[in-house]
């Protein structure tokens, strides 16, 4: 499967939860609004306390992080891509009163900011095998890489789930592989949380330090 064919999946995935569901935790496949935040909480441990950080928010859904970072006191440039431009009509309805937010479907748009998080990008594979969404993975990590200037972080399901409660369709990555690559590609200063009551694991990679 070539690599727009995968994205064109993606993004067809994505736009049929949010027409199912509206820009609700559902809409973006979470199980909660409460599990949801506490990704969001471990995905900004990246932004620390560096409130006027401009950030990319990679697979932004509906905004629903826009809104968190603002109720929490960041105050930087927010920009919210998403592959499926529902999901960027909703983000734009939804968050219309959050100021000096952008959101926008057109990868090219992309800019570099200080920090760029991504949230659950990498956990629906669909019918792509584990190789092939593997590479998909590394090399977005790549342009998430690129358009960060002090750090990104991501997540995503753990190879440690109980076997009997995985998934097919679901990408479950090995968290010592991840930290591995990133430690070796990207920065020696790489963190792994593994450690917040669900099944998955969240990285910070923080770039450019001494």
């Amino acid at each position: 499967m070539g690599r727009q064919k995968l994205l064109n999946q993606i993004e067809a995935y994505y736009t049929g939860k949010v027409r199912e569901h509206g820009a609700t935790h559902r809409g973006v496949d979470w199980n909660s609004t409460e599990s949801q935040e506490l990704r969001f909480r471990q995905l900004l441990k990246i932004v620390r306390n560096e409130l006027d950080a401009s950030v990319n928010d990679y697979g932004c859904g509906y905004g629903a992080m826009a809104r968190y970072m603002r109720e929490h006191g960041y105050k930087g440039l927010y920009y919210g891509f998403d592959l499926s431009p529902e999901m960027i009509q909703q983000a734009r309805s939804q968050q219309a009163n959050i100021p000096c937010c952008d959101f926008f479907s057109e990868a090219a748009r992309l800019v570099p900011a200080h920090f760029t998080i991504a949230s659950g990008i990498f956990n629906v594979k669909q019918g792509a095998d584990n190789a092939e969404w593997q590479q998909y993975v590394l090399d977005t990590l790549d342009t998430i890489a690129a358009t960060s200037t002090r750090g990104f972080s991501f997540n995503m399901l753990t190879s440690y789930s109980d076997a009997d409660h995985m998934r097919p369709d679901l990408f479950y990555g090995d968290p010592c592989f991840f930290t591995d690559y990133c430690i070796r590609h990207f920065s020696r200063h790489v963190a792994m949380l593994h450690d917040y009551g669900l099944y998955e694991v969240t990285l910070l990679v923080r770039l450019n330090q001494p």
